[in-house]
């Protein structure tokens, strides 16, 4: 049973941008709370706070969006950006600048995030289809007497590789030619 709920865990994980959502919840939840702190950790207390604890409000519900409807992640990690670059501004400093790298990077991951990116890139349970083998080249080697050891040195001791032979392909049809241009045309378009 516990593995069971790992798995399920594991599986609703990765079918959502995860990190993006935990990182904009987590700005968000750091731009909302600063406002709300005693008077000597907060810089400036009265107007600022407002669009603090709104601005937070906002990208928490931003990252639980990223969660629960992943369609809407390009959309989520564009104003998670946005709103944390003018948390910059607006909010001490986006949250003494925490609030707004963990929302730039929140953001972007959410942004960024593809679904089954991992299959699309070759690393799925789908094998290739029908994977060709290149054939291995044949490497020559050249040997080199004991009394040419001087001119060994000018010579490219490395294998060469022998000629691949090329590969049967379907006959290629000829081409048609073009029709000869008649006596009153111009094929840059030009009248007689």
């Amino acid at each position: 049973m516990l593995l069971s709920r790992r798995q399920r865990w594991r599986r609703w994980r990765r079918s959502r941008p995860f990190w993006g959502g935990l990182f904009a919840i987590l700005a968000g939840a750091w731009i909302c709370v600063l406002p709300l702190a005693p008077l000597k950790i907060m810089l400036q207390q009265g107007v600022a706070g407002i669009p603090s604890v709104l601005m937070g409000i906002v990208m928490v519900v931003l990252g639980l969006t990223a969660w629960f409807s992943p369609p809407q992640r390009g959309l989520a990690g564009v104003l998670t950006t946005l709103i944390a670059t003018a948390a910059l501004v607006l909010s001490n400093l986006g949250g003494f600048l925490i609030g707004t790298l963990l929302g730039i990077l929140g953001g972007g991951l959410m942004f960024a995030w593809q679904p089954y990116a991992a299959q699309r890139a070759g690393t799925g349970a789908e094998p290739d289809p029908a994977p060709v083998p290149a054939p291995a080249p044949a490497a020559v080697a050249v040997a080199v007497p004991a009394s040419d050891k001087g001119r060994a040195q000018d010579l490219d001791e490395t294998p060469v590789p022998a000629p691949v032979p090329p590969r049967a392909s379907a006959p290629v049809p000829p081409r048609s030619a073009p029709p000869p241009p008649t006596p009153h045309s111009d094929p840059q378009g030009a009248q007689p």
